[in-house]
């Protein structure tokens, strides 16, 4: 079976391998501050779903030190090219001015080939759209957007603090804008059956105009989360590595041939993982994907 990876796509839109810097903007979430509720979502840590990113410092340094990381990937003579990735938290959540010539800064770097900006779909008001469009124009923008599912029970039960109307606005906001989207699924939230996971899948595979990107994303339980005291208090099942990369090769059977997948799993701090602790081997199950996904059908 074949799919659209990001690494082939990143070749054949810049002509070279590209890897993220993952940076920090310096912006908070409105589900941490009390505007929409304290804590964030209850899979989220500290670090804001940005654990592995840059602390937070004049946008250069931070580049400098994420290079360091990755400089040594690229063959010799190569020209390095980077997508500046601002993960953490919620980047289009703050002044608007500052945001703007935080990005601009970034953008015009000539290492910089593009901007990756995660936000939620209720953090996009039209100034902010307005600004994102303009950075558009300079260099590609993707917006990745955390929807996780489409199940209204879990998205209450994780306190995502939107409902999927918010989402289907912002995603045709940033489309009639020529903006990428990608969206961010969690795959084994408590009391989500496959069939579930599916139908936002499904959900997610009817969008119009037709979804850029996905990432998949295992769900991890993290020490200093919500989700941590829950499982505790009363422990619900996880996946085993076979059932979860059954899953994938699933999921990836239910998208458009032209969705970009960006992520298939993920990882999480090996000090904070509680489970499923088979996730801390990334390489043993990117493989393990890799081997079914290339036996499938199709």
């Amino acid at each position: 079976m074949e799919y659209r990876s990001l690494s082939t796509y990143w070749k054949e839109k810049f002509g070279g391998k590209v890897y993220k810097l993952s940076l920090q903007s310096g912006c908070t979430c409105p589900n941490r501050d009390g505007s929409i509720g304290r804590g964030g979502c209850i899979f989220c840590s500290e670090g804001g779903s940005g654990d592995f990113a840059a602390h937070y410092a004049p946008i250069q340094e931070q580049i400098t030190e994420a290079r360091k990381r990755v400089d040594h990937k690229f063959p010799k003579g190569a020209q390095p090219m980077y997508m500046a990735y601002f993960q953490s938290y919620t980047n289009t959540y703050g002044n608007v001015d500052r945001l703007r010539s935080l990005y601009l800064e970034t953008i015009q770097l000539p290492e910089i080939v593009g901007i990756s900006i995660g936000t939620r779909p209720d953090c996009l008001p039209i100034e902010m759209l307005e600004m994102l469009s303009e950075l558009n124009q300079i260099k590609p923008v993707t917006v990745e957007l955390g929807l996780q599912t489409v199940h209204k029970s879990s998205a209450d039960y994780i306190h995502r603090g939107y409902d999927l109307e918010v989402f289907e606005k912002a995603y045709q906001n940033l489309s009639n804008r020529g903006i990428e989207v990608v969206v961010h699924v969690i795959l084994g939230l408590p009391g989500e059956s496959r069939e579930d996971m599916l139908e936002t899948i499904d959900y997610l595979a009817r969008l119009q105009p037709t979804l850029p990107g996905i990432k998949l994303q295992l769900l991890h339980i993290l020490e200093g989360t919500q989700l941590a005291e829950d499982y505790r208090r009363n422990p619900f099942p996880v996946f085993t590595m076979e059932e979860y990369t059954d899953l994938v090769v699933e999921c990836l059977k239910h998208l458009p041939k032209e969705t970009v997948v960006h992520r298939l799993t993920g990882d999480g701090p090996k000090s904070l993982l509680i489970e499923p602790k088979w996730s801390g081997d990334k390489k043993k199950v990117l493989n393990l994907l890799q081997k079914k996904i290339t036996a499938a059908p199709g």
